[in-house]
């Protein structure tokens, strides 16, 4: 039996011993410092054998964009059980008592990104945003359908880039849903770190802004570069891979996508994690030379609370259905409840009347972004749909512009 309790700060050091033996890594001692201080800002859990540490799981003190508002979200980091103690319902402990804290803290949601997708769902955490690979063949220069535009590209320090990027980046969150917030020091350690943790072969953060001098940004593109490998047997052109694209506008998109195909030295350019509507996609001339190398469940998503995370957000259509919702590890949740929602707000209440569809938490997360539809969770079976045309109706409510995504891995 194991006990879980609060993990305090002098047993930091032991928990990232235990993720870096469930995870099969080694840092650095750069890259233990880091992580160190990470989880000096997070809450943490701990699953106690005795006195040894043998579960261990962390939370970032989110919040997370959805449509029409932002919403607490602690982020699961972290979570690892020591191979001694699997399959003795530790990492279900750990969970319960997460859930619980998040319950307890009022926050409607929780999210992680999961290492082994198929681990979380039996949890209630459903597949909520979609992140793609993206690869430019830059040996030759980008045409594009659009004119980008000519405003002044300029290079920002990374010691200067927060000041610049930061107030754009956290403008943009409100823009598409599924973005969870960012401190200065996830951004300094993360995003704009000197040395890249997985690779350090790549270069320091590199940042352009576009937009003239004196006025505000209206895009930016952080990317790190490695130089060309002519060592082996076959010559490995020169990289640009791209850590993050924002832009106001598709011509301002156009604008910094040419700007890296057109770096010297360089053959490829690799973005991992865009959204899978990336505007890129439609304005590149030549699909052949842009191409999506791959495809992912990116952020994870847990509705801790379903009647605040359904009545604290905007909806695009006007819905009137009765859904029936099972949640074995949130039983507060389940049940038969009416949802009436539009774009003037949404009330979600106990209903006795029959149900017009039928689905587990986990579905509903999935789809509560807009990014996964109901109608194919109807599809594969995953969703009973009593009443024809209500899984659509649903989907209709909760559509989005722009489809909801995050390239924040945590």
């Amino acid at each position: 039996m194991v006990d879980i309790r609060e993990v305090p700060e002098a047993d930091i050091d032991r928990a990232l011993e235990l993720a870096y033996l469930v995870f099969n890594d080694r840092p650095e001692k750069e890259g233990r410092e880091r992580h160190h201080a990470l989880l000096e800002r997070c809450s943490r859990i701990g699953a106690y054998d005795g006195d040894t540490l043998v579960g261990f799981m962390a939370a970032h003190d989110f919040r997370l964009s959805v449509p029409g508002a932002d919403l607490r979200c602690p982020g699961l980091t972290f979570v690892s059980v020591a191979p001694t103690h699997r399959r003795r319902g530790v990492l279900t402990a750990l969970m319960a008592e997460q859930l619980r804290r998040a319950s307890a803290a009022d926050s409607p949601l929780a999210a992680l990104w999961a290492s082994e997708a198929a681990i979380y769902g039996r949890f209630g955490y459903g597949g909520a945003t979609t992140g793609v690979t993206i690869e430019i063949d830059s040996t030759r220069p980008l045409p594009l359908r659009i004119a980008p535009d000519r405003r002044p590209l300029r290079l920002v320090a990374p010691d200067e880039a927060l000041a610049v990027i930061g107030p754009f980046h956290e403008a943009a969150r409100a823009g598409r849903a599924g973005r969870p917030t960012r401190s200065p020091e996830r951004w300094s350690q993360e995003w704009l770190a000197e040395q890249d943790e997985d690779d350090e072969e790549l270069s320091p953060p590199r940042i352009i802004v576009l937009g003239d001098p004196g006025e505000p940004i209206a895009g930016y593109v952080l990317y790190r570069t490695k130089p060309e490998d002519d060592s082996g047997p076959v010559r490995t052109p020169g990289l640009v891979r791209v850590e993050e694209l924002e832009a106001d506008t598709p011509a301002v998109a156009a604008a910094l996508w040419e700007c890296l195909a057109a770096l010297d030295l360089t053959g490829r350019v690799t973005a991992w994690g865009r959204p899978a509507d990336d505007p890129l996609l439609h304005f590149a001339a030549d699909r052949d030379q842009v191409r999506v190398t791959g495809q992912f469940p990116a952020l994870w998503l847990r509705l801790v609370d379903v009647r605040a995370a359904l009545t604290e957000r905007s909806w695009a259509a006007p819905v009137e259905l009765v859904l029936e919702l099972t949640d074995v590890r949130l039983p507060a949740n389940a049940g038969r409840f009416r949802l009436k929602a539009g774009p003037g707000g949404a009330a979600y209440e106990p209903a006795r009347a029959a149900p017009d569809l039928v689905l587990d938490v986990r579905e509903l997360a999935a789809c509560y972004l807009g990014g996964t539809r109901a109608v194919e969770l109807v599809a594969a079976g995953l969703v009973a749909e009593h009443t024809p045309g209500a899984a659509a109706a649903l989907d209709a409510a909760l559509r989005t512009d722009l489809l909801p995504h995050t390239s924040d891995e945590f």
